[in-house]
């Protein structure tokens, strides 16, 4: 078993950001979240963390209420990585990913022998072993993002959160990422902007629209170019990768006005 969510409702003030959302995945699988800005992707995520506790419904985790479950508890369990982690602190990488043992440590410390191998595992599976006595400020915007991933495998978790991992990395570093994370023996779950990303890595898509799921199922029965017009409001083509595997998306130049293009560049600042 693994995590659920059951008619799950969340607002910020008087701001519905989730309404009604049910979520059953499958354990060791890799769930893409996609949608739109402003579609609640980020919002799942923390809650799905236990994070942030929803107005109604339910997340569970292994058929027990999140709720009643101590912070402690659910960090032994789900890491997650958010697009923004940083730090002002001249930390090294090795002090970094040796944060995500503190689920496991009481009052008085844990057990060091096994939070060793436990970084030196997650400085291995993410490339990181040869870096780890380099400080986190002269590391490549790909390194840090590898660091916050084997910070997370640290804890060793079974269900592996992630918010944007690719966010302002180049390409190269987009498909490692992303390869190393599907790769894992972990339930992930991953918000993504790119659709062709998520149809290569990912084995299931969950679609937010507006804080609602529109669409559940795999890469080639979700992305159709009809939710791409449906979901985005933009016109595209959709056919398969060469080893008919997985979907493309191409998208189509949208038209400008006339009226818009006759516009000098100073009127359009």
């Amino acid at each position: 078993m693994t995590i659920r969510a059951n008619g799950i409702h969340w607002s910020r003030g008087s701001q519905s950001i989730l309404g009604g959302v049910d979520f059953d995945p499958k354990p060791g699988e890799t769930v893409g979240l996609i949608g739109p800005n402003g579609s609640g992707k980020s919002s799942l995520l923390r809650i799905l963390a236990g994070i942030v506790a929803p107005d109604e419904g339910t997340v569970t985790l292994d058929g027990s209420a999140m709720k009643s479950m101590r912070r402690r508890q659910i960090a032994r369990r789900i890491a997650m990585v958010d697009q923004h982690s940083d730090t002002d602190v001249d930390i090294s990488v090795q002090g970094v990913v040796s944060l995500g043992r503190i689920p496991h440590q009481g009052m008085f410390g844990g057990d060091s022998a096994v939070d060793a191998r436990a970084v030196a595992r997650a400085l291995e599976q993410t490339g990181m072993t040869s870096k780890s006595h380099r400080m986190w400020h002269t590391l490549s915007g790909g390194e840090r993002q590898r660091v916050q991933i084997a910070r997370a495998l640290a804890q060793e978790p079974t269900e592996l959160l992630l918010d944007e991992p690719t966010n302002h990395l180049d390409i190269q570093h987009q498909l490692d990422i992303l390869a190393l994370v599907s790769d894992l023996p972990l339930t992930s779950f991953i918000a993504l902007h790119d659709l062709n990303l998520a149809a290569m890595f990912c084995g299931r898509i969950v679609v937010l629209r507006e804080g609602t799921i529109v669409a559940v199922g795999t890469p080639a029965e979700v992305i159709t170019k009809e939710l791409v017009q449906d979901v985005y409001n933009v016109q595209a083509d959709v056919g398969l990768d060469d080893t008919g595997t997985y979907p493309q998306v191409t998208y189509r130049r949208r038209r400008v006005p006339p009226s818009v293009a006759r516009m000098s560049a100073s009127e359009r600042t």
